[in-house]
């Protein structure tokens, strides 16, 4: 029986050779650090080469009303538009307001959830960018009660 550390070991290993020899997805190691460190969603979305986003019903974002506890905020995006390149969930009033980004092909389907942390109330976005750079969102105000005590 594997123990945890184990696998994780093998699994970097593996992980390592398929980079070396190139067989590892190049997108997998994209990593866009001055859209991540952006503080505010238009130098974000300046930093991924995406146009100023417009509203779109072909895009969700769905996630608490209230959250009990910011830490684990849990969020879940997609879209029906074809042609998206990167999905992603931005959260205005994080002190980086990119919080996840997805990159999207034919093969993939554009739906995701992942948990993010928010310190304080904010409306949630999430942006759609097409192939040709145009960006479609849609939001939601989520509430954070500090502590899960509604303060």
């Amino acid at each position: 029986m594997q123990t945890r550390r184990e696998t994780l070991k093998r699994g970097a290993i593996v992980a390592g050779l398929l980079a070396g020899t190139g067989l590892f997805p190049q997108y997998a190691f994209a990593y866009n650090k001055s859209a991540f460190d952006a503080k505010n969603i238009a130098d974000a979305l300046k930093a991924l080469g995406a146009s100023a986003p417009v509203e779109s019903k072909d895009v969700t974002i769905t996630g608490p009303d209230i959250a009990e506890n910011g830490a684990v905020v849990p969020l879940t995006t997609g879209t029906t538009l074809v042609g998206v390149k990167q999905l992603l969930i931005l959260v205005e009033k994080n002190p980086s307001a990119l919080v996840a980004l997805f990159n999207v092909t034919d093969s993939v389907e554009p739906t995701f959830a992942t948990r993010t942390k928010m310190g304080q109330s904010s409306d949630v976005y999430a942006v759609a960018v097409m192939n040709d750079g145009k960006a479609f969102f849609a939001k939601k105000e989520v509430k954070v009660t500090l502590g899960g005590c509604g303060g």
